[in-house]
């Protein structure tokens, strides 16, 4: 049966846990007919991407596990000219050592760039799905097995059930059958205060506003600490509406297509 993987993002701490076992696994390791043996430097057939994002006080890093998407329709294998991307049954795409002539048109044709090329034996490499492993009595790859939250995982697509219903593949690739999923891939988030600046207070329970361009309105309190944040919410340019009884309504654009954004301290004038 066709197996998938599936990646929760919302778990991820960014431990790099997948990208070491992975590093241990190949390095130094000859799994032929797998894969001959990943170099000690240049290649993460697992690599785990970071992205900040915000402005200070309101920070986050963003963690994305990459990998080979093991595609139904890969564009790697389309361009190889010498049959050495082979498709097992399990849905595993294996790009074979000794079938492999060194073009490098693979390397181009990826659109997440996860193909690899070994100067010293001139061929090209990347993830096996840790095929090796599965045919002889693991029941998950590496990097599953090695992660404690259970961000990435491997399973038949029916055993999944309703977490693929929001999950979706990585925007690059569109179009070649993915058959990595993600969950909560990071959309925008904009956070503020607001704060009382004459009595020096922050305003607890203040309701903020966040229109969309299509008119879509999402609300919220400001919590104990006069915080407010909109989260996993799509870039667009909003207006905000802030109240609080007893002051002034306050309004202010937040321009969110390109970059989260941290608002600061949003002060109210009192009536």
């Amino acid at each position: 049966m066709t197996k998938v993987f599936l990646v929760d993002l919302s778990h991820c701490n960014g431990c790099y846990n997948c990208q070491i076992v992975c590093k241990d696994e190949h390095c130094g390791q000859d799994w032929q007919p797998y894969a001959a043996a990943q170099p000690d430097t240049g290649q993460f057939w697992m690599r785990l991407d970071e992205k900040e994002r915000g402005q200070v006080p309101w920070v986050r890093v963003a963690h994305t596990p990459i990998f080979c998407s093991h595609c139904a329709d890969p564009a790697c294998a389309a361009a190889c000219s010498s049959n050495a991307f082979e498709r097992r049954d399990d849905g595993l795409i294996v790009l074979s050592p000794q079938k492999c002539t060194g073009c490098r048109d693979c390397l181009d044709a990826c659109p997440l760039g996860v193909i690899y090329f070994n100067e010293q034996l001139n061929i090209a490499q990347k993830c096996t799905g840790c095929a090796h492993l599965l045919d002889n009595g693991w029941e998950v790859p590496r990097c599953v097995d090695a992660c404690a939250h259970e961000v990435i995982r491997y399973a038949e697509e029916s055993e999944f059930g309703d977490l693929l219903r929001d999950a979706e593949t990585l925007p690059a690739m569109d179009g070649c059958g993915a058959r990595v999923y993600y969950r909560n891939l990071p959309r925008r988030f904009m956070a503020g205060s607001v704060v009382d600046l004459k009595a020096d207070e922050l305003l607890i329970g203040a309701e903020v506003k966040a229109r969309a361009s299509d008119g879509t309105e999402l609300t919220l309190m400001t919590d104990d600490l006069g915080d407010f944040k909109f989260d996993q919410i799509a870039p667009d340019m909003y207006q905000l509406t802030i109240s609080a009884k007893g002051f002034q309504e306050h309004t202010l654009t937040a321009d969110l297509r390109d970059i989260d954004r941290s608002l600061g301290d949003i002060a109210l004038t009192s009536i």
